[in-house]
C-alpha cells in the first residue's frame, strides 16, 4: 500500500468517525454504549502496546540510554571429556 492510499484511508476513518460524534447525542442507548464499548476497546489496545513497548526497551537499556550488558545473553558450550 502506497503513503498516499494509506493517508487516503485514513482520513476516511477519521470523517466516518467525527460524522459518527456528530450523530451521537441523537442516537439510541445501545447505538451510545456499542460506541463507548469500542472507543474503550481501542484506548486498552493501544495503551497496553506502550506499556510493552516501554516494557520491553527497558528490560534492552537502562535508564540513561546505554545498554545493560549484565543481561547479556551467555553461549553456553558443551564441555570435554
Amino acid at each position: 500500500m502506497s503513503s498516499q492510499g494509506f493517508l487516503k484511508e485514513m482520513q476516511t476513518i477519521g470523517e466516518k468517525f467525527l460524522l459518527k460524534l456528530q450523530k451521537l447525542p441523537k442516537a439510541d442507548p445501545v447505538e451510545i454504549v456499542s460506541f463507548c464499548v469500542v472507543l474503550l476497546f481501542i484506548v486498552t489496545v493501544l495503551l497496553l502496546m506502550i506499556i510493552a513497548c516501554s516494557c520491553c526497551c527497558y528490560s534492552c537499556c537502562s535508564c540513561d540510554g546505554r545498554p545493560d550488558h549484565r543481561r547479556r545473553k551467555i553461549q553456553v558450550r558443551p564441555t570435554a571429556h
